[in-house]
Order: structure tokens, then C-alpha cells, then sequence
């Protein structure tokens, strides 16, 4: 058999080379060895090849010979194999120097050895075609047999046969990770495949086989991306990509779990592998996928449905999607800050006084700054939440989407659609709105944030919380809502002409009942019901009392069983009661009147000792300066209520977690909130520690009673992060915040505070 190969090429060597570099080029052939697999028979013949190599050149004559014959084969194609007793031929070997290579006769016993050095050589495919047809079988296929084994006569007959296994695996091997490192992800798992398949067929060499599995489950993120990125038409490699994609979900426990799918990626590269697949996947793709993951449930995959369902809800005139969104955010708002894509599917489904409340909840800094920038010369923010609806779908929700990239985003077209105001009419009223909102700080609860697909590109997102010194307040009052409410003023002009006819009025959409609200309405009905019925009246015995309210009811049938004077008697008798019992009435009523409008006055308790020698009161000094009212509160006052708090923050979010510190600063909803942080922190053995500064902008007071006042500070704090003791991050704050106060048993307490101005 003739092998591709020459002498300098076995050694490793240029045609020029002296003899010390031949010595030194065969010595380190020698000392080198093929992989631990390979038998002692496929060694020797290797072996046996580098020293015919070796033998041939160190004799100065026939190196001549075979240096001509090796030029003329270069430079000339057409030339005979009987000029040297080796018997070189001319072989087309493309991958060697893009020449014609020489060739070499093996016998049988120097095949395995020939392929050993082509391996080394990195000459994969020639070892695929020349090992290729060993591994067939009698029977013409490769290793079909009973149980997929070679029996042993077939072994007995071929001793080399495990060797040449080795070797064609391991070229599958090194082929799949050259493409690899090309970038051909799906020629490089074939060819994977095709070795590990070939192991397992044979069962022979576990480690190699292991080797190439490991490797496969490391390429199937790249064969993903590859699969995912081919044009929509190749349906079939598209969803193998999907499968696969699938595959990896399962094996991890969803997009944040914590299993291992031996791709070698930790959850933070996961998240970034997820947010570079999304560009590939349709609207409906991704609806599908992440709307099953955050059934596991999954936060993440949660909030990557509420996108897809979002832009596919606006794109496809479907708000019933939208509305699934806004429910599915409901259970996010409990560990994150979610109330802005709140508010944003709130104006989608036409609930605008319900967007622009539940706005003022969010943390959103730099989303409300740009929304009240646009809102200037509104009595609302409904004109900058409408623009900056537009410009989210636009740059944040469709370029993540292969089929929405290039698609406009018009609020305008979206409300003038017939059948999105045909649905939005047909939604029932629910009064119910910001009650369902619940107010949480994100930063305070373990699991992976959802800011990592938020507001940043792919490439350099990172996943980070957001730290911030105050709560905002959370409103429990009861809005009333009318039936309709005025369109946004962009849509008073049409987009054609039948929407031109059209009412530019929307009917109020209503958030989703809670379950107890339900029970709630379906109890009252229940009731209301019963008091419509005629239930049976039970029969009852006669008695005294029955008696006598029988004859109060019917005084009549009494009189016309008596004589005409007794009678006449009885009902002069009757007047004289009555007249009696009114004139009582009415003097009782004219008492209680009088005390009403005109009370009498009276000494009560103790009476005064004034003595006309000394003032009843201190007479202050006219030269000297009068002092405040312990209720007044002035910018020193109001500077140490303000740090109080902040001291009873810093202990109840501590490491001894002080909580009941809190009441003694805070009321009402503030003070629920801030104990529910606290305990939840304490909970999760978290704690942190806290630097302030502060300084008093402005006191005044809200409206006419002096027992409410509003206070502008600007708060700067440095926040370090401790967890199980050990220190995770830190941030530095620098707010505008409004507190406002209220007087209670001759102290200052907050009842509520908020975020008005972020300073960089």
C-alpha cells in the first residue's frame, strides 16, 4: 500500500538539512510517543518508519538519488517510479504546500505506523480515507454486528483493527476542534459525533470517547448561536437549534438554575448567552420558550416573556397579551422594581390615570427625568410617558427580536386599530388599581436580577442591583374612576380615514381582580340575593307578646268590639297620650338643639388661685429672643429628625438588626415597609453599614395645619453590602429627598418619603 508521505516529512525536516540535524531530528522522533492507548505492535511500526527515513538519509548516496527524485517530482509532473529502488509515486496532496507530494510503499505491518505519523502530521482527513476502509466488516458496514461489537475472529484476523480505531477517532477529534477554532460549529460536532460514535459502536478506548463528549456538550452553545442565526427558511436546522437550545434549559433547572450541562458556562455567562441568542429568535419564538420556562418558575425567564409578550401584544393588535404582561409583572413587583414596564402596559391597555400612579412608584431614575423633561407643559406625564413608551418599544423591546428589528413603533396606529379598541371597550370596570402595586426595595433579596436584560447592550451588560437610601411611598387611597377618559391628544388626528370618524374616547380598563376581591363580590351578591327571597316564616305560639303586638298593629278591630261611650272614652284617652307624648318630643328636641348651637357655660374641676399681686403666666423679657414651640419645626429640628432616622435605618438594617428602633421615627405605611426589609434582610443573614451626610434644603408646611410638614434634604450615604460577614459591594448616593412629617404625640414622625432628584 502507498502512503502519502516522504522521508524529510516522517523526520520533520527541510530538504537542505546538514547530517547533526538529521541526528538530533530522528533522536527526538524516537524519544517521542504516541498516546498511552496505542499497543506496543503500532509503536514498534512507527518506529520502524522514522528509522527507514533515518537510514535512508544518512547514506549520502541514496539521499542524493532521493533528493533528484524529490526535486523532479516538485517541478515536473510526469515522471516514471522506476528510477529509484523505494518506488515513490506522485500523490496530489493538496493540504502539503498546495504540491504534488511522494509517496511511499508500506507493507501491512507499517500501515498502523504510517497512519500514527500522517495523525501527527495533522493530516486528519487522509487518516479518515485511508482508515475508513479497515474498519468495515465482513459484512460490508462499519462494526454492525450482534450487539454492535466485532466478534473475535475478526479481531483475531486483524490485530491492528483497535489501533486504526484509535487513530481515525482521534483525527475525528483533532478535525472537530480545528473547525472548531474555524468557527464551523456544526462541521466540527459532526465530526465529533462520527468518533464518539464510532467508540461507542466498538467500546473500546472510554477516556478518548469521554474526551469527545465533553467537547460536544462545550459546542453546543456555539452550535445554538450557529443554528438559531441561519435564515428562517432552513426550518428543519433552525429548530434543532431550538431542541438543543431545550436540552441545555433542561439540564440546568431553567435559564437561572443552578445545574450543570458540562457546557462550562456559570449563570452570569449563561444570562449573556441567553441575551445574545434573543437577536435570533422570532417574537413568537421567544413567547413560546420563555413563557414555558417561567413556569419552573423563573424570574428571568419571566421577565423575557413579559417582553415578548409586550411586543408581539403591540405589534400583532393584540392587547389580551398585553394584559397576560401586566399580570405576569404582578409577580415580579414582589422582589423587583418593575413598576415602569407597570406603567408602560398600563398606557398600552388605555388605563392612563393608572399609568402615570403607578409611575411615580418606580425607581427609574433616569426614565423620569427624561418623562417629566417632556412634560413640562402638561398638567400630567402622560405627553412624556407616551413619547417614552414609543422610543422603549423602539430601542429596548423590538431589536431583540429577529422579525421586529426594522418594525416602527406608533401609539397612534396601535390605539386607531379597530380591534384594539374593540377590545379595550369590551374589559370590564374594576376600580381596583393601585392597591395591586406592591412597593418592595429589589435590592434586598437573592436571586438573579433582571437588570441584566434591562437598559444596557449585550456586550458589556452586567448584572447589578440598584442601592438607594429611601423607599418611596405607596398610596392606599381610593381614586374614583369614570367610565371613559380622553384618548392622548396624538391621537385626535386619524390615520385614515375611517379612523378619522372615530370617538377619541377609550373605555378605563381595569386591573385584574385579586381572588379575595371575588370571593369578596360574590358574597355581597349572595347576600344581596337572600334579602330579594321570601323565605318561609315559621310558625310561632301564641304568647303575651304576640298579643299585645297584635293589638298595637290593629287598634280598630279593639274599639269596634266596645260600646260607643267607652269607646268614645278610649279615644279621647288616646288623644290626650298622644298629644301628651309629642309635646315631649318636641321640648326634648328643642333641649338638644339649644345645647348644640347655643352650650352653657360652666366651671369645670379645679378653679385657678389668681392673685392680683403676680401674673398668671410668665411675661416674657420684650429684649429677648422668643423660642419656638416644640411643635414647630424648624431647619435644625427638622435636620434631627431626619438623622434620627437615618441612625434608626443604619441599626435595623445592621448587624444586630435593631428593628424596633424604626417605630420610634416612622408611621403608617413607611414604617411596614422598612420592618418588612429589615426582616427579610436579617432572614437572609445580610446586613449593612451605613455613612451619612445631611443637610436641610427647606420646611414647609402642607396646607393649613401646623401638624404636617414637608421637609426637601439632600442625603448623601455610602452603603458597604455584608453577607454571611463577608463584604459583597458598596455604593455611594447622593439624592434629593422629600420627607414628609407629621406631629404625634408631641414628637416628629415620618410618614412617607421619596426620591425627587438623583445628583451624579
Amino acid at each position: 500500500m502507498r502512503i502519502p508521505l516522504d522521508y524529510y516529512r516522517i523526520l520533520g525536516l527541510p530538504l537542505g538539512a546538514s547530517e547533526e540535524q538529521l541526528r538530533q531530528a530522528y533522536s527526538d522522533r524516537i524519544v517521542q510517543l504516541p498516546r498511552r492507548e496505542y499497543s506496543t505492535t503500532a509503536i514498534s511500526s512507527r518506529k520502524d518508519l522514522i528509522s527507514e527515513a533515518y537510514m535512508v538519509l544518512l547514506d549520502a548516496k541514496k539521499r542524493k538519488s532521493y533528493d533528484e527524485l524529490y526535486l523532479s517530482h516538485i517541478y515536473t509532473d510526469n515522471t516514471t517510479a522506476d528510477q529509484v529502488p523505494l518506488k515513490p509515486l506522485v500523490e496530489s496532496n493538496s493540504k502539503h504546500l498546495g504540491v504534488p507530494s511522494l509517496s511511499i510503499e508500506v507493507s501491512p505491518d507499517r500501515f498502523v505506523g504510517s497512519l500514527l505519523i500522517l495523525q501527527e502530521l495533522g493530516e486528519y482527513e487522509l487518516v479518515l480515507k485511508l482508515g475508513r476502509p479497515h474498519l468495515v466488516n465482513k459484512h460490508g458496514k462499519i462494526g454492525v454486528k450482534t450487539g454492535n461489537r466485532r466478534t473475535l475472529t475478526e479481531v483475531a484476523e486483524n490485530p491492528d483493527l483497535p489501533d486504526i480505531i484509535l487513530t481515525v477517532s482521534l483525527a475525528c477529534l483533532e478535525l472537530g476542534r480545528e473547525e472548531w477554532q474555524q468557527g464551523n460549529y456544526e462541521n466540527a460536532a459532526v465530526s465529533l459525533e462520527t468518533g464518539e460514535e464510532l467508540l461507542t459502536r466498538e467500546g473500546l478506548f472510554p477516556t478518548v470517547r469521554a474526551e469527545m463528549t465533553a467537547d460536544l456538550y462545550k459546542l453546543r452553545p456555539y452550535r445554538i448561536l450557529e443554528l438559531l442565526a441561519l435564515p428562517k427558511e432552513q426550518i428543519a436546522k433552525r429548530r434543532q437549534g431550538l431542541e438543543l437550545l431545550q436540552t441545555i434549559l433542561e439540564e440546568r433547572g431553567g435559564i437561572d438554575g443552578s445545574g450543570n450541562d458540562q457546557s462550562g458556562l456559570n449563570i452570569d455567562d449563561f444570562l449573556r448567552f441567553i441575551q445574545q441568542i434573543r437577536h435570533f429568535l422570532t417574537v413568537s419564538e421567544q413567547h413560546k420558550l420563555f413563557e414555558l420556562e417561567s413556569k419552573r418558575p423563573s424570574a428571568v425567564a419571566t421577565y423575557l416573556a413579559v417582553y415578548s409578550l409586550i411586543a408581539r401584544g403591540f405589534t400583532q393588535r393584540q392587547p389580551a397579551l398585553i394584559r397576560q404582561a401586566k399580570q405576569m409583572l404582578m409577580q415580579l413587583a414582589k422582589r423587583q422594581d418593575v413598576h415602569l414596564e407597570q406603567s408602560l402596559c398600563a398606557l398600552l391597555m388605555g388605563q392612563t390615570e393608572e399609568a402615570t400612579r403607578v409611575l411615580e412608584l418606580s425607581q427609574e431614575y433616569e426614565a423620569l427625568a427624561f418623562i417629566r423633561e417632556k412634560s413640562q407643559d402638561s398638567p400630567d406625564l402622560l405627553p412624556g410617558l407616551c413619547l417614552y413608551t414609543e422610543q422603549w418599544l423602539q430601542q429596548e423591546v423590538f431589536p431583540h427580536f429577529r422579525d421586529l428589528s426594522q418594525h416602527k413603533a406608533a401609539l397612534k396606529d396601535y390605539f386607531a386599530d379597530r380591534q384594539v379598541q374593540a377590545y379595550l371597550e369590551s374589559l370590564p370596570t374594576d376600580a381596583q388599581t393601585t392597591n395591586e402595586w406592591v412597593v418592595i426595595n429589589p435590592q434586598s433579596f437573592p436571586q438573579p436580577d433582571i437588570n441584566h436584560f434591562r437598559h444596557h447592550p449585550p456586550q458589556t451588560r452586567e448584572i447589578h442591583q440598584l442601592s438607594n437610601p429611601e423607599l418611596p411611598e405607596t398610596h392606599h387611597r381610593h381614586h374614583p374612576r369614570s367610565n371613559q377618559i380622553s384618548m392622548p391628544r396624538w391621537n385626535h388626528t386619524a390615520t385614515n380615514g375611517r379612523a378619522g370618524n372615530q370617538e377619541s374616547q377609550i373605555p378605563v380598563t381595569p386591573t385584574t381582580e385579586t381572588p379575595s376581591r371575588k370571593q369578596h363580590q360574590g358574597s355581597s351578591a349572595s347576600k344581596a340575593a337572600t334579602n330579594h327571597q321570601h323565605p318561609k316564616r315559621r310558625r310561632r305560639k301564641p304568647s303575651i307578646n304576640n298579643i299585645a303586638q297584635r293589638f298595637l298593629q290593629s287598634p280598630t278591630n279593639f274599639l269596634s268590639s266596645l260600646d260607643p261611650r267607652t269607646r268614645l272614652v278610649w279615644i279621647v284617652f288616646f288623644s290626650l297620650g298622644g298629644v301628651l307624648v309629642f309635646s315631649l318630643l318636641v321640648s326634648t328636641t328643642l333641649g338638644l338643639v339649644k345645647n348644640i348651637f347655643f352650650p352653657s357655660r360652666s366651671l369645670q374641676g379645679e378653679q385657678l388661685a389668681i392673685e392680683l399681686s403676680q401674673p398668671p403666666i410668665t411675661i416674657p423679657d420684650p429684649n429677648g429672643q422668643s423660642e419656638p414651640r416644640d411643635e414647630e419645626l424648624t431647619n435644625k429640628t427638622a435636620k434631627e429628625v431626619i438623622e434620627t432616622w437615618l441612625s434608626a435605618k443604619a441599626a435595623a438594617l445592621g448587624e444586630n438588626h435593631d428593628i424596633d428602633g424604626l417605630n420610634k421615627i416612622l408611621t403608617g405605611q413607611v414604617l411596614s415597609q422598612w420592618r418588612l426589609l429589615a426582616q427579610q434582610e436579617q432572614e437572609d443573614r445580610r446586613y449593612r453599614q451605613y455613612k451619612h451626610d445631611v443637610k436641610v434644603e427647606s420646611v414647609s408646611k402642607k396646607g393649613t395645619d401646623e401638624n404636617y410638614v414637608s421637609v426637601d434634604a439632600t442625603v448623601q450615604e455610602v452603603t458597604y453590602f455584608y453577607e454571611n460577614s463577608r463584604q459583597k459591594k458598596s455604593s455611594h448616593e447622593n439624592l434629593r429627598v422629600r420627607y414628609e412629617l407629621v406631629h404625634k404625640e408631641g414628637k416628629w414622625l415620618i410618614q412617607r418619603m421619596s426620591v425627587i432628584q438623583t445628583f451624579l
